[in-house]
């Protein structure tokens, strides 16, 4: 059976974001598994108490039900450059267990850190983030995104991030770009360069 993964961060004593984690998995599991009844996080979470003053990354392993659940302190990778990858038939909508296709893109990044996938000639995403980039004051996203994350729908419901179409030969056009995930914030993040895209 398929297997997909979903990941919540466990920061200053709380899990963030837990109705968005849910309704992802819940429309995942009605999608892929013609699942109507809706799961709730909260009896399957218990953050270990060696862990709960930490940021830790938790890993739910599910298919039609979960299966189990991982935790670990989260370590931030650090990103400072960012390869263009181009692949107009990759297709990552829910986020699976078994990321070959995306690893096999990643393979292409040669001395960068990481990709960013070009799609039908539009910027998508990087191998484990969505991105945002700057613009005289505003942060915007591709509105091609591979995989819409939690962190970045929540920060388009507050309009602290806004969708846009958004090719390679445009990016001259922003000032940086910070990559944004279930674990890293927009105020975390490390800024890349635009220059550093290439």
């Amino acid at each position: 059976m398929l297997q997909l993964i979903e990941t919540i961060c466990f920061e200053n004593g709380a899990f963030q974001r837990i109705p968005l984690h849910e309704d992802r998995m819940n429309r995942t599991r009605y999608h892929l598994f013609d699942r109507l009844d809706p799961l709730s996080l909260d009896q399957f979470l218990s953050i270990p108490e060696s862990l709960k003053d930490q940021k830790v990354k938790c890993r739910i392993i599910y298919s039609d039900k979960i299966e189990y659940v991982e935790y670990q302190i989260y370590i931030q990778k650090i990103i400072r450059s960012l390869r263009l990858v181009a692949d107009n038939t990759i297709s990552y909508a829910y986020k699976f267990k078994n990321r070959d296709s995306l690893n096999s893109l990643l393979s292409k990044r040669g001395n960068a850190d990481d990709i960013l996938i070009v799609k039908n000639g539009q910027v998508t995403d990087t191998c484990f983030t969505n991105i945002v980039f700057l613009k005289q004051g505003i942060w915007f996203t591709p509105e091609s995104t591979l995989l819409p994350g939690t962190r970045r729908k929540d920060y388009l419901l507050k309009n602290l991030i806004f969708p846009r179409i958004i090719r390679p030969d445009e990016l001259h056009q922003y000032e940086e770009a910070r990559l944004i995930n279930a674990m890293l914030s927009l105020e975390d993040a490390e800024t890349i360069p635009i220059t550093s895209i290439y």
